[in-house]
């Protein structure tokens, strides 16, 4: 009765009004987007409403150690910048001491080794490690900063117990001094870790420190066969470490942040699956999961591949032919996904294009940081290099987004505004190592290169110092 007493005024005054406050909103929106580059309604998303309903992360734990003479703002502004363990890293014996061997100098910072001890810390002990011998020396042996003291530590565990995973696990990273040898000691590891998972298994639910057991054994299975694929991965069986990371990732859904699939798109990439590669990036690419350099490049890459397809030879992309004819369709997709990596991470572009010679990644990277730049060209420069063109758009079209985004600390685009923090972290993360001296004396350190690369393997860095110079070109440009 009271809906049919309704006269169409009121319908008028009712439209009026919702019109009136969808418009005062949007005009709140676009301000706040102006003036902090974020969109306040997604701001009160993400920080009030996720939490609600289960979706927030966990706050990530501030760095326990700093470097000696560190400064205190620098001790400020660290935990500002959460560090992520990087899916890629190197063997330790089999890599990055081999490094170590031929040059004389460290490739790790002691902040890095310091929280690669406490991830060990963290993933490969519990409360349980007192009721089991091996288990005791192993957490002792984790906290040791001395390498042989730390294997020495492991073969007493595996004298008391000689199915201790974890022994196997620090003899794998830090005693194999190849890529063999450490697939040897995992095998082991993975044997052993197999059948103390069961067990636990069985009696998980009897309390809590079974339960916490139980997570520390799933945390030493999935991490012996992430690195068991990633030997696989180095000794060329690509198609067999592909499916090792598609089984584990089937088997542990739940701990998608160890990021597994960033070692998944990499064995992609290098079996030139471009079709599998865009079927993992519809799924981790997402608004509501974190970002990497690894994701927004690679789809970046996907893109200008579709355009390289189309260029016939011996024609390229430059500035001058697009400003003649215009963009493609192919091409502003491409422009744009190049935009939005280079937002993401700007220090990739000139570790691709061999403008800043590349160091051994750390094992830990900072998300837009100079570290995440480092280990990601390091593994995937090969990838870029091998669609013809890829790197040539790259070059002609990643400087434009800084016109879009004239100050990337203050205002962002499509994330928020780049960190402030990440260069104190990196300092921290990164060595020093021979960036320097290559831009100094670029034709002794090709010299140097190219003896290194005959003694020891290394996945090649920067030896072209010479700058690319040319026009920047972007979407809105034309």
């Amino acid at each position: 009765m009271f809906l049919s007493t309704l006269t169409p005024k009121f319908y008028f005054a009712l439209t009026v009004t919702s019109s009136f406050i969808s418009g005062l909103i949007f005009v709140f929106e676009w301000w706040h987007f102006r003036k902090y580059g974020t969109s306040f309604i997604e701001q009160v998303s993400v920080s009030h409403l996720r939490p609600l309903i289960g979706g927030a992360e966990s706050s990530p734990p501030a760095p326990a150690a700093f470097s000696a003479g560190e400064s205190e703002t620098s001790r400020q502004n660290m935990p500002e910048c959460k560090v992520w363990r990087n899916p890629l890293n190197l063997f330790r014996g089999a890599e990055y001491s081999r490094y170590m061997w031929v040059t004389g100098k460290e490739p790790l910072t002691y902040y890095d080794m310091n929280l690669s001890a406490q991830d060990h810390q963290s993933f490969f002990t519990c409360d349980t490690d007192a009721l089991r011998p091996s288990d005791t020396v192993m957490q002792k042996a984790w906290r040791e900063r001395n390498p042989q003291a730390r294997i020495k530590a492991a073969y007493q565990a595996l004298e008391l117990n000689n199915d201790c995973a974890t022994a196997y696990v620090l003899l794998a990273e830090e005693e194999a001094t190849t890529i063999v040898d450490a697939e040897k000691y995992f095998k082991q590891a993975l044997k052993a870790g197999e059948m103390i998972y069961r067990k636990s298994q069985n009696c998980h639910s009897q309390s809590p420190q079974h339960e916490a057991q139980l997570r520390r054994d799933t945390n030493v299975l999935v991490y012996v066969k992430r690195r068991l694929a990633m030997c696989a991965r180095k000794l060329g069986r690509i198609r067999e470490a592909v499916k090792m990371m598609r089984d584990l990732m089937k088997e542990f859904p739940l701990l998608s942040m160890l990021n597994i699939h960033e070692n998944l798109l990499e064995a992609l990439l290098e079996l030139q699956a471009y079709a599998d590669v865009q079927a993992v990036l519809a799924k981790y690419d997402d608004i509501s999961l974190p970002k990497s350099a690894a994701i927004c490049y690679t789809a970046a890459l996907l893109k200008a591949r579709a355009v390289s397809e189309r260029w016939v030879f011996p024609f390229r992309f430059s500035p001058e032919t697009a400003s003649r004819r215009g963009l493609s369709t192919a091409e502003i997709n491409a422009v744009e996904a190049i935009h939005r990596a280079v937002e993401f991470n700007p220090h990739v572009p000139k570790y691709l294009l061999e403008m800043k010679s590349l160091v051994l990644p750390p094992e830990h990277i900072l998300k837009r940081g100079d570290s995440e730049a480092v280990a990601y060209a390091f593994f995937h420069l090969q990838h870029w290099k091998r669609i013809e063109g890829a790197l040539n758009l790259l070059h002609c079209t990643w400087e434009g987004t800084f016109r879009m985004i004239p100050y990337p600390l203050e205002k962002g685009h499509l994330f928020y505004p780049y960190p402030s923090c990440t260069e104190t972290a990196d300092r921290e993360l990164l060595p020093t190592m021979l960036a320097l001296l290559t831009h100094q004396f670029p034709e002794l350190m090709v010299v140097f290169a190219k003896a290194m690369a005959s003694r020891v393997w290394i996945p090649s860095g920067s030896t072209d110092c010479s700058w690319w110079m040319g026009c920047s070109l972007g979407v809105g440009d034309l």
